[in-house]
């Protein structure tokens, strides 16, 4: 008999990729459909993880959201209480003092060193480099032990407040973080040298998730992706709050727009950020940290509260319903440079004690937007290279 020859057709394969795979940190789901090992089409869904943080800023006061801004972004919670407090001070029309400014600085700083390295060391575990995840996250529980003992918290910080902040630093505090800034860069080179020349890391991210400008621009995409890119947009140059106008900081900007690109420039950030933690503590003013008391617009001192029966009544005026801190009838928007990119708050006031409408503008929820065009024609390798690259946090995908 003659050979046979059969005709062999093939098909394609659905598969669920998360939530439960590590790099979907547990609430993302892509169904993915492929053709071998090349993705032919992707669906992303935002996770699981939906508690709802515009609504309930509209059934709190302006405080009291302050510590639900905690749970949006986990990995840089000062940031977002930062940028909360910024936005409810410019619909109150209140700056606080140049110290209180300087702090949230500082700790704003500090935040992004804290996020990237989780960024960059989850990047690199995900594609095996368990050690760089390990030096990562050493430095971060140095950063944690720090906020702990400003804040009280690791964590869930709620450290800011409308008109400044929940205390001033303490009185060491300056001198161990600087102590910290002096031996944090070694590590930065430790983790150059075990990933920059690394002929296995740079195969996974060369030309890996390209993203041109004009798709910066078609996906509001902002943050280290955009700057990777090569579009030269940060808000503490381009409109600089809280006297970031103050110090002086490169922005780093990358050329090709890929995962590696996107390295680079969260190791070269990291950099920028601590020589901007040294300006601050050589010049970190004198004087309060929070607004006069008497403008009734800020929260009293626990210790006055305890001990004096005017600061007392204060902190029950503040906090009473019909009460409380009222602000004008307005609308306002604020937006700063959060790790990822552009954390802005959009505020509708009806002059009542919560605000009637608070939209947010969460960077990774903006940034996820082009996951789906990264992967039409890649690799089924390349999932856990271009989502360690976006760093999608996924408290700020809640929708």
């Amino acid at each position: 008999m003659g050979r046979v020859e059969k005709d062999l057709q093939g098909e394609t394969l659905e598969l669920s990729f998360g939530p439960q795979h590590p790099a979907t940190h547990g609430t993302l789901q892509i169904v993915m459909e492929l053709d071998g090992e090349v993705v032919l089409n992707v669906e992303p869904h935002i996770g699981f993880l939906h508690t709802g943080f515009e609504k309930l800023a509209e059934h709190m006061s302006y405080n009291q959201f302050v510590t639900v801004t905690d749970r949006m972004n986990y990995l840089s919670p000062l940031s977002n209480n930062i940028g909360f407090s910024l936005a409810a001070e410019k619909l109150f029309g209140i700056e606080i003092p140049m110290r209180g400014q300087y702090i949230r600085v500082l700790m704003a700083e500090l935040s992004r060193i804290g996020d990237h390295l989780v960024a960059v060391g989850t990047a690199a575990m995900d594609l095996g480099a368990m050690t760089v995840f390990l030096y990562g996250f050493r430095e971060r529980e140095k950063l944690y032990d720090l906020f702990e003992w400003a804040t009280g918290a690791r964590l869930t910080t709620s450290y800011t407040r409308v008109g400044g902040l929940m205390a001033d630093l303490p009185e060491d505090f300056p001198d161990a973080v600087l102590k910290w800034a002096e031996q944090f860069p070694k590590t930065i080179d430790e983790i150059e040298k075990m990933l920059s020349h690394n002929r296995i890391f740079q195969d996974r991210t060369y030309d890996i998730g390209v993203i041109s400008k004009e798709d910066v621009l078609k996906y509001s995409l902002t943050g280290p992706v955009a700057r990777a890119s090569g579009i030269n947009y940060d808000l503490r140059k381009d409109m600089p709050y809280s006297s970031y106008e103050d110090f002086e900081f490169e922005v780093p900007i990358g050329e090709n727009g890929d995962a590696y690109d996107r390295y680079l420039v969260r190791m070269e950030e990291m950099r920028q950020s601590v020589g901007i933690v040294k300006q601050v503590l050589a010049n970190l003013p004198d004087g309060e940290v929070n607004i006069d008391p008497e403008s009734k617009l800020t929260l009293p001192g626990k210790d006055e509260v305890y001990t004096t029966i005017e600061g007392l009544i204060h902190h029950f005026e503040v906090t009473m319903e019909n009460k409380g801190i009222l602000p004008p009838v307005a609308e306002v928007y604020m937006g700063t440079e959060s790790p990822n990119g552009e954390l802005g708050f959009y505020i509708v006031s009806n002059g009542e004690r919560e605000p009637y409408r608070v939209r947010i503008r969460p960077p990774s929820f903006i940034n996820y937007t082009i996951f789906k065009k990264l992967m039409k024609g890649a690799m089924f390798s390349d999932v856990v290279s271009n989502l360690g690259s976006l760093n999608i946090i996924a408290g700020e995908l809640d929708r």
